[in-house]
């Protein structure tokens, strides 16, 4: 019986009418417009400390919480972080996206926040378009990743307008001032492409994760270049594709990029190929073996991310460790300084320090993986 009566009064419970904030107020002896400064963390409103400790006591006795609309209209925030990213598609395919993504969430869902994806391209979409979002108010903060080009301007407009922004990347050339998380784009390339030159690899081919329209996409070309140069090496242009993201993608550049190779002697064909990301890098890889030619005896592979299953292609994939979900939390507590106006606290060195991962796909041997 005594089960039955508690079960009974927490139906009773939820379903009570809620605690309104002219009740706290009675209570409290105070006006609703103490209440809700007081609850929403509104200063230099002339409260005391002890009307807002009794406030805030007869509040949690009650068990009132004001809802999200009653914050933002008194507070003029609205709890909601927009995150944008080049294509909603992108997180069926790219699991380095995902983990980031995943990451943002957790991160803001520990700091009482909520996350809103938006994206940048896609049917019926505006290169600026997430620019609705801070007209409305319907965000405080926005975390952007792998800007497109197209979208520059509009990033210059919000932080012309006082809007807390993040990107995850290296800011855009003339955005310098633009809060950015650290790249590893060059060095970790420079550090992949060092390693298959110590291999006697000079002829190394490219399959770019993306167009070059995506920041990302584009330095990562720009480091390949640089790095094969810098041994004496001038980049042949049949070295070079273009995939967008996914396996698939990945596994027709590749086949692209082996037709290309056709057309050139056999002293210019590459030796060893680069990936752009380990998603491509499987894609790449199937490619390979339906042209008969074996990873790494024939051709050397190597790919970017250290996604999880990166250990476990066949052989195992040789790449560079980029911690998405160290930079997914990490944005999040960049994006909260700005929102606190608080100094950011140092980033930490998994954003600072590429981490080259040897496995047996590029003809090295192969470590135990770290799984």
């Amino acid at each position: 019986m005594g089960q039955t009566e508690n079960v009974t009064e927490n139906v009773t419970d939820t379903l009570r009418t809620p605690t309104t904030s002219a009740e706290v107020a009675r209570q409290a002896g105070v006006s609703r417009t103490t209440v809700s400064f007081v609850l929403n963390g509104v200063e230099n409103r002339g409260i005391s400390e002890s009307t807002r400790q009794r406030v805030l006591a007869v509040a949690e006795q009650m068990g009132y919480a004001p809802n999200a609309a009653a914050r933002q209209l008194a507070g003029g925030s609205s709890g909601t972080v927009g995150l944008v990213i080049p294509q909603a598609a992108h997180l069926y395919t790219d699991v380095f996206l995902s983990q980031m993504v995943a990451s943002v969430n957790d991160a803001c869902h520990r700091e009482g926040l909520k996350l809103l994806i938006e994206s940048t391209e896609g049917e019926g979409r505006e290169p600026g378009g997430f620019i609705g979002l801070v007209k409305a108010r319907r965000i405080d903060g926005l975390l952007i990743v792998s800007p497109r080009r197209d979208v520059y301007d509009h990033l210059h407009r919000i932080v012309e307008a006082g809007i807390p922004l993040v990107v995850l990347g290296r800011a855009p050339r003339g955005l310098e001032h633009i809060q950015a998380l650290p790249t590893q784009n060059n060095r970790a390339t420079a550090d992949l492409l060092d390693h298959l030159q110590r291999l006697g690899h000079r002829r190394i081919g490219h399959v770019a994760f993306a167009p070059p329209e995506i920041l990302a996409s584009h330095e990562r070309i720009g480091s390949w270049r640089e790095a094969l140069e810098a041994e004496g090496t001038t980049p042949d242009p049949a070295w070079l594709t273009h995939a967008d993201i996914s396996a698939a993608s990945g596994l027709l550049a590749t086949r692209a990029l082996l037709a290309q190779q056709l057309s050139l002697p056999a002293e210019r064909r590459i030796t060893a190929l680069f990936a752009g990301n380990d998603t491509i890098a499987f894609g790449a890889m199937r490619a390979l073996a339906e042209a008969g030619l074996r990873v790494p005896q024939d051709i050397a592979v190597v790919g970017y991310d250290d996604i999880p299953l990166a250990a476990y292609a066949s052989p195992p994939l040789t790449t560079v460790r980029t911690h998405p979900i160290e930079q997914g939390r990490e944005a999040v507590t960049s994006l909260m300084a700005q929102l606190r106006k608080v100094p950011r606290p140092p980033f930490g060195p998994d954003l600072t320090e590429p981490e080259l991962v040897v496995r047996a796909s590029c003809g090295a041997g192969t470590l135990t993986p770290r799984v």
